[in-house]
């Protein structure tokens, strides 16, 4: 992009922030390079993205590392002006997941190591000058940890919630306070501002289901749904306590019912955002076939428990081919527990669009509150392209098929559509400005400025 009046929707996103003007400009930069960056997403990209205002990389690094710009939540009033947008009616889902990014470098703040390596003894050992095998020392794999909610509406806008995952050790040295992935998905749950009468359900994988997670849903009347650990007890006296697991035992016995679902179809087919190439009656239906109870189990209560597996043939299948899934809506049907819980996936894609889409991961800072900033305008970035996608939808000026169009579109269509509408300004500024000769002068000295300064000509 050459000049920064090209993208007039997204600087009235930003002002709308409450940041100062300089901290709005380095948004900016940052903003457009997610959604225009061409290859590898870097802090070169954001400082060159508007061409005719190019600054050094050095200078938005070091502000990203700044973190008294960063004391209020700059994505809060974006996420309230989304949710004011909300018009369709129907439930809401808060996906809770983490995701990993790796990191290299020993003095990158705030990481951990993934896996259980140790250094030495992991790779294949070679021989020395002396003849002796010796193994060589290998790094472990480190990296940061996100918590995330995405929140999907009944229209299907998706809005992002992050909280990091911050070490003992890091913690220790900044004066924060140590949370867990679960305690951070708490925190999430019970920050969500949503409407009194909003009917909100929690998803998560089995790393959620945990008291905190639970204990949050119950403060905000929420309904949860999670994959029970198979360890879980039923209640009753001390000594005869079954495992739900022991259920499986006498399978085949059960007493299942058949679920056919298809994605395209139901009441949930607009929060996925399915594309028109996936829509219609010819899509491949999955079967499910699932057992309920309703049981009370230990340190939980009165629950629903669902037992479900897409093997045909039961006597075949092994206890990890069945998911146990939990939920505290004991009103609720068997198909729309399964259904609403599918819903869960959406996360799983909400995270490669962030990182193949965005470039989310391909970050290299020392300092952690640089890391915190990149991630918040990665946010910011998503809420902004969600906004601008509710109010195509609303704009009664477009065709009904238009209107189609931006419902089912993700990030990366997204990204594409906002890309053309900025070539489609600049090209019209630029018309008018070589309407006139003084017109051309100014586009003269804006193409000058987009060229680094040791490599202009003389004169």
């Amino acid at each position: 992009m050459i000049v920064s009046e090209s993208a007039p929707a997204l600087k009235s996103f930003i002002a709308k922030s409450g940041l100062a003007e300089f901290a709005r400009t380095m948004v900016l930069r940052m903003v457009l390079a997610f959604i225009l960056h061409r290859g590898r997403m870097s802090c070169s990209q954001a400082s060159g993205s508007i061409a005719s205002e190019a600054i050094h990389r050095g200078q938005l690094t070091r502000f990203l590392a700044r973190p008294r710009w960063q004391k209020n939540d700059f994505n809060d009033v974006p996420r309230r002006v989304l949710m004011q947008m909300e018009s369709t009616r129907g439930k809401f889902v808060f996906v809770v997941d983490a995701t990993l990014v790796s990191q290299a470098g020993g003095k990158t703040e705030n990481t951990f190591s993934s896996t259980h390596r140790r250094t030495g003894g992991t790779a294949s050992p070679t021989k020395s000058k002396r003849g002796k095998r010796v193994r060589p020392k290998v790094r472990a794999k480190v990296c940061h940890s996100y918590t995330f909610g995405l929140l999907i509406t009944p229209s299907g806008s998706r809005i992002a919630y992050q909280i990091p995952y911050y070490t003992k050790e890091y913690c220790q040295k900044k004066g924060l306070q140590h949370r867990s992935t679960a305690m951070a998905a708490a925190d999430l749950i019970r920050g969500l501002e949503m409407p009194e009468d909003a009917e909100v359900i929690v998803l998560g994988d089995t790393a959620y289901d945990a008291a905190v997670v639970h204990q949050a849903c119950e403060d905000r009347r929420y309904t949860w749904i999670v994959p029970a650990n198979p360890e879980r007890v039923y209640e009753g006296p001390k000594g005869e306590r079954p495992r739900l697991r022991s259920r499986l035992k006498d399978w085949t016995t059960l007493s299942l019912k058949t679920i056919r679902l298809q994605a395209s179809t139901g009441q949930y087919a607009g929060y996925r955002r399915l594309s028109k190439w996936r829509v219609g009656p010819k899509q491949k239906t999955r079967v499910y076939y699932a057992y309920q109870e309703k049981r009370d189990v230990r340190s939980v209560g009165r629950v629903q428990l669902v037992f479900s597996t897409t093997k045909k043939n039961l006597e075949s299948a092994a206890p990890e081919d069945v998911k146990i899934l939990m939920t505290n809506a004991t009103h609720m049907s068997v198909s729309e527990v399964i259904e609403l819980y599918s819903l869960r996936w959406q996360i799983e894609l909400f995270f490669k669009e962030l990182k193949s889409t965005l470039g989310f991961s391909q970050y290299r800072f020392q300092k952690f509150e640089a890391v915190e900033a990149w991630v918040n305008m990665a946010i910011t970035t998503i809420l902004f392209l969600e906004t601008e996608r509710a109010k195509r939808m609303q704009d009664r000026r477009l065709s009904e098929e238009t209107r189609q169009w931006w419902a089912t579109q993700r990030l990366h269509r997204l990204c594409m559509a906002y890309r053309q509408e900025c070539e489609g300004r600049e090209l019209k500024y630029m018309a008018d400005r070589l309407k006139t000769s003084g017109g051309i002068e100014k586009l003269k000295r804006l193409l000058a400025a987009a060229i680094p300064v040791e490599f202009r000509a003389a004169g």
